[in-house]
């Protein structure tokens, strides 16, 4: 029996030519859809070649490291982690662990702390503004400026370095300014002065009261000799002689040429402000005296006996000449406190911020209620300003880390593996010498392990803060 089939209607028929393709019968085309669509399509378009630049410059050297890493120093053959084995075995790079690790205890909490203080003090002051604009400023000068400053800054020469040259003048002026001579010496082939293994000169025969001992040394430069240095003149015998042991310290050389040697001639000079001591029969000092401005001295009041005239050693040690800032036991402290010259003020900024955000209705309820300006800081502000504090204090984290400039730069060559951290020995080991790309890609990938985690609590804190 035949089949026939329906007639479709003429409406219907028209309904279903109008659908699109995959439509659904009855139901109009979607235009927020087709917008939606399009606007992803224009956003991926933008974010393209934002995403190409972030896959080039970061996501590849990533990938390329890791793999680079299980290479040898060819990377021609395959080693495995030997390079991460090798890494934990090396003195150089665990004494890099050590500082990087010195430098997140200390930095960032340091830098934190600093940073809170200085913006609750400069909180109510008209010019803090200006305040937080200069502690700004060394934001702006790049670490290789300002390594070459802490740099100068630091010299031992108190001449050139400026911290020594206030440390000087502060000891100097507690101290007493002393004068010694380092290059002073006695004369090749003198035998009446005997240099003791501690660096004193000693006469080799005894003299007794009443005698006059004269001490001749060279190897003193004419512009090392103080200023106050007068022409020498043996001291003369005291009209009442109570036993006194007399003579003058000069220096034995003749600017012009001439003279005789061990003769204190006439344009020779006294050393001046040089103790000068009596030691007796049995090696004890009985008697101590210090040189008047032409060399002389005297050493009164001695009991009969003979002695010897000793030059102590510290009438030849080198002047104070401040701290060794740039020497093995200070060498890290010293980078730290330029790192620290130049974030200060993005820490007081950062907090600053948070600070004048804070409700301060809190703070004068608190202060109503009888509490101090301590306790209004340590159980209010602080607490509110917390997560404030720990963007700062993360973020610190997290560029200490890195911190490679200015321990590539302040710390001289002798001591840079005293200062050495972990981004400095990759790169000492890559390109610095070493030569060994697969030990440094697996340092690098040792510092991005360790940064990795301070970054995700960062991000996580943002997401927090907006949520």
């Amino acid at each position: 029996m035949p089949v026939t089939t329906p007639a479709v209607p003429p409406a219907t028929s028209r309904a279903a030519a109008s659908l699109p393709p995959g439509g659904t019968p009855g139901r109009a085309p979607d235009p927020v859809r087709r917008a939606a669509r399009r606007r992803r399509r224009i956003a991926v378009a933008f974010l393209f070649p934002a995403l190409l630049l972030l896959g080039a410059l970061v996501a590849y050297p990533i990938v390329f490291s890791v793999v680079r890493s299980l290479y040898d120093a060819s990377g021609d053959t395959f080693v495995g982690a030997d390079n991460y084995t090798a890494m934990f075995q090396d003195p150089a790079t665990l004494r890099a662990i050590r500082n990087s690790a010195i430098w997140v205890v200390f930095a960032p909490a340091l830098l934190t702390g600093l940073g809170l203080v200085l913006a609750v003090l400069t909180e109510k002051i008209r010019w803090k503004t200006a305040f937080k604009l200069l502690m700004f400023m060394p934001m702006a000068i790049s670490f290789l400026a300002a390594g070459i400053i802490f740099r100068l800054a630091y010299e031992q020469d108190p001449q050139r370095g400026v911290l020594n040259a206030i440390t000087v003048g502060i000891h100097d002026k507690v101290q007493g300014e002393s004068v010694s001579f380092p290059t002073a010496k006695t004369r090749i082939g003198d035998k009446r002065l005997v240099k003791g293994n501690d660096g004193s000169y000693r006469t080799a025969r005894s003299a007794g009261p009443g005698d006059t001992v004269n001490l001749g040394l060279v190897g003193v430069a004419p512009k090392d000799m103080p200023p106050q240095a007068r022409p020498a003149a043996p001291a003369a015998k005291s009209p009442a002689d109570d036993g006194e042991l007399r003579g003058v310290v000069y220096l034995d050389f003749t600017p012009r040429g001439g003279g005789t040697p061990g003769t204190v001639d006439r344009d020779e000079r006294g050393l001046p402000q040089l103790s000068v001591e009596a030691v007796d029969s049995h090696g004890k000092v009985v008697a101590t005296t210090t040189t008047a401005s032409d060399g002389s001295y005297r050493l009164p009041r001695l009991a009969p006996g003979s002695y010897k005239v000793q030059l102590p050693a510290k009438d030849f040690a080198a002047p104070y000449e401040g701290i060794s800032w740039l020497g093995p036991a200070l060498i890290t402290p010293a980078i730290i406190g330029a790192y620290m010259w130049i974030w200060t003020g993005f820490a007081l900024v950062l907090i600053g911020a948070g600070l004048s955000s804070m409700p301060r209705d809190v703070l004068e309820a608190a202060r109503m209620d009888g509490a101090n300006e301590w306790q209004v800081f340590r159980r209010i502000t602080v607490p509110l300003l917390g997560p404030v504090l720990g963007v700062v204090f993360v973020t610190m984290v997290i560029n200490v880390m890195k911190v490679f400039d200015l321990v590539y730069i302040i710390a001289p060559g002798p001591v840079q593996q005293d200062a050495n951290v972990l981004a400095l020995q990759m790169w000492l080991v890559s390109f610095g010498g070493g030569n060994n790309q697969g030990l440094g890609s697996a340092l690098g990938v040792l510092l991005l392990l360790l940064v990795v985690p301070a970054m995700a609590l960062n991000i996580r804190r943002f997401r927090r803060s907006q949520s």
